[in-house]
């Protein structure tokens, strides 16, 4: 069964400096017509700091959407200058929100946060044999850094403590990979 769409037509709702909106309309697998909202979103990449001792370096942030603080992996948005490589921009936002820079960056994959309504796909990476520096988060950026095992924040993740998608999976494939011997 085909269950391809085809783009018919396309409106610009709104553009903004972090995402866009359009209204499309699809031509669905039967030739009859649906509209879909879609969010434009550069994208963003995610790192998990992974300590020589088994921690990892998390950031407790508010977020406004949820009004909020969050436990995340360090993470951000692809500029759309300058980050064609999604690794640099996992390499400057560890630096940014922790202080921190790594020897090895192991790839976690991609994620898609929600592919019903935005077109984002999220990079992640595990980050090991880390030193340590000064954090410089951006100048909206309020940020405190959590540092606590592995193993607890796979538990905050199943007690639903870790709500973020990212961080859920950057941590369970983390700790996976750390199981078979792959991390660290």
């Amino acid at each position: 069964m085909i269950t391809t769409e085809k783009q018919k037509d396309s409106e610009y709702l709104y553009k903004g400096a972090v995402i866009n909106l359009r209204l499309d309309t699809a031509i669905l697998p039967d030739g009859k017509t649906a509209k879909r909202e879609v969010i434009e979103h550069p994208g963003g990449v995610g790192v998990l700091p992974v300590t020589e001792d088994g921690d990892v370096l998390l950031v407790r942030q508010f977020r406004y959407p949820y009004m909020k603080e969050t436990l995340e992996i360090p993470a951000g948005k692809r500029d759309k200058a300058g980050d064609g490589d999604p690794l640099t921009c996992g390499k400057r936002e560890l630096k940014e929100e922790t202080g921190a820079t790594a020897e090895n960056y192991i790839p976690l994959g991609t994620l898609y946060p929600s592919p019903g309504y935005t077109d984002e796909v999220i990079y992640m990476y595990a980050a090991t044999e880390l030193t340590y520096g000064e954090a410089q988060p951006d100048e909206d950026e309020f940020i405190n850094l959590v540092k606590i095992p592995l193993e607890e924040a796979v538990k905050l993740v199943l007690s639903g403590e870790i709500p973020d998608s990212k961080t859920q999976v950057a941590i369970l494939k983390a700790e996976i990979l750390k199981n078979d011997g792959k991390l660290g």
